[in-house]
């Protein structure tokens, strides 16, 4: 199957009328994109947008040979214009099938917001899925039959809908995941790049045209990310970002609990809040168990953070104490940082770390604070070099270091 993809962006395309956002103002030349609608084989096509006759003849494609015209979800404002010559658009009920002439075959797949998913298989056996803006195949808990070839979907807005499709099976290694119904939430260019790779996705110019189930390199996914940061920089969240379209998440709390501290207890509701449903969460310093190099198969790891980690290694070695320190704790917790570096380097399992970057500030006044300043400073550096992929996480804005 042959796709074209005559748009790519919202229903209110990209950048948005009269929007004054930064990533509207940026969004100019290639970064402009239409509503997503797609033409599958110059036979189908999915969706019904304005301009799309002069969207298809820019990719140079002609709507003359469409035999069918689907729509994935409500349409808000005025009635699209149907082209003289296109059959009359429509909506699949959920669950039916449908067959085009052309020798598509069409099943309508039910979502969990409004709308509707199409599975197309082409005349020759290749198959692709379609999912509208915002919407989450509804109750994928089964097991796919067989991985789709080529998967269209709201990445960006929906993470969740990639990893139930990758714990169905409906999304495997080798399928390759387009973000399309992308909107200004993500500034176009290199960050519009780096958010989709990180889920596994590839976002492409309106006009283009895919091959389904032709070869191309799926984004290659580091094993191990480090991701640094000062205090409110965003770091913890652009660590969950990287884990949010992969099922499975083990979420593993270095801070523990404190008894009596409401400020504490609402900062950790807050973490809980935005992270996925399906994810677990453990509260532990154990990480060199959670590593373990024979756990390939587990959930991946996201670890949050290295600081209270540091931390808490530090209080079982005494090493706030200027005496203890001399007299053995240097030494045990050196030996306690080796083993978490060595377990980061083995482990198998994909794993996303969280540490806080320090030393650009005001010099700590004590002894046991310069100590902990200087002790992180060589674990971040120590984990960095372990670790695939390094950010630095910066009023929101992440910068890489190591890619």
């Amino acid at each position: 199957m042959e796709l074209t993809l005559l748009g790519t962006g919202t229903p209110e395309g990209l950048p948005r009328p009269g929007c004054p956002c930064a990533a509207c103002a940026v969004s100019v030349g290639t970064r402009v994109r239409a509503a997503t609608a797609v033409l599958v084989d110059g036979a189908l096509l999915l969706d019904l947008t304005p301009g799309a006759v002069l969207a298809a003849a820019r990719a140079g494609h002609s709507l003359g040979g469409v035999r069918q015209v689907l729509l994935s979800h409500p349409h808000d404002g005025p009635a699209v214009e149907l082209p003289p010559g296109l059959p009359a658009a429509g909506r699949v009920p959920d669950g039916q099938r449908l067959a085009v002439i052309s020798g598509h075959r069409v099943r309508a797949v039910a979502m969990d917001a409004p709308g509707t998913g199409y599975e197309v298989v082409g005349p020759d056996g290749d198959r692709m899925l379609y999912l509208p803006p915002g919407g989450a195949p509804a109750g994928t808990n089964g097991t796919a039959e067989q991985p789709y070839d080529m998967v269209l979907l709201d990445v960006l807005g929906r993470p969740e809908a990639l990893a139930r499709l990758r714990a169905s099976g409906a999304v495997g290694p080798a399928t390759d995941v387009i973000a399309v119904h992308l909107d200004h939430d993500v500034p176009p260019g290199r960050e519009l790049a780096r958010r989709c790779a990180a889920t596994g996705a590839r976002a492409v110019p309106d006009g283009t045209t895919l091959i389904v189930g032709a070869y191309h390199a799926v984004p290659d996914l580091p094993r191990r990310t480090l991701v640094l940061g000062g205090a409110r920089s965003g770091k913890s969240l652009e660590a969950e970002r990287r884990l949010a379209a992969f099922p499975e998440v083990l979420y593993v709390a270095t801070s523990g609990t404190r008894e009596g501290d409401p400020e504490w207890a609402a900062r950790v509701g807050l973490h809980r809040e935005r992270r996925p449903g399906s994810w677990q969460t453990v509260e532990t310093c154990e990480l060199v168990e959670l590593l373990d190099a024979d756990e390939a198969q587990g959930p991946a790891l996201l670890i949050d953070c290295l600081a209270l980690w540091l931390t808490d290694a530090m209080d079982r070695a005494g090493a706030w104490d200027d005496a203890t320190w001399a007299g053995g704790g240097q030494k045990e917790l050196r030996r306690r940082t080796a083993e978490l570096v060595a377990a980061v380097r083995a482990t198998r399992r994909r794993v996303v770390l969280v540490s806080n970057e320090v030393g650009a500030g005001v010099v700590p006044a004590t002894s046991s604070g310069r100590r902990f300043r200087d002790e992180l400073g060589r674990l971040n550096a120590a984990v960095a070099a372990e670790c695939e992929h390094v950010l630095l996480v910066v009023s929101g804005q992440p910068l890489a270091l190591k890619d």
